[in-house]
């Protein structure tokens, strides 16, 4: 399976959510994220973009648009992330970018330990605008 069609089934799965949960609307720019096991991966595509998949790893995923939905672009931008556990360990997510042709996205993973449930903390800055912001909670269950 291609990085694309998994992120964009990902992203997919992001929309469905509440609202706030999973983007959020700044004027024309939208932020999309989320965050999943990262064994939800197959091991080609985790080896292909060098992510481990563990049970003791969450994948952190965020995206950047401009436009309406269906008519909208990617935009480049500075990712910084923190997620913080259920016992208030913070640590800090290492972002990258990846592109595959026009998809633009960015990746980190963060440490799981059993069950628990992980705040993470966005912040978003295209250049010449003020950062973005948003927070946000998923619960992982290790198998």
């Amino acid at each position: 399976m291609r990085m694309k069609t998994w992120i964009a089934a990902a992203l997919l799965f992001a929309l469905s959510l509440p609202a706030g949960a999973g983007s959020m609307r700044v004027g024309e720019l939208r932020v999309y994220f989320n965050a999943l096991p990262s064994t939800e991966l197959t091991p080609e595509v985790a080896r292909q973009y060098g992510i481990t998949r563990s049970a003791n790893r969450a994948l952190l995923n965020v995206s950047v648009r401009r436009g309406e939905p269906g008519a909208d672009v990617a935009v480049p931008a500075r990712v910084r992330a923190v997620a913080t556990n259920l016992a208030g360990q913070r640590n800090t997510i290492a972002m990258r970018e990846v592109r595959d042709g026009e998809a633009l996205y960015y990746l980190g993973q963060a440490q799981v330990s059993g069950q628990d449930t992980l705040t993470f903390e966005l912040e978003v800055t295209i250049q010449g605008q003020a950062p973005m912001s948003a927070v946000f909670k998923q619960e992982f269950f290790p198998q």
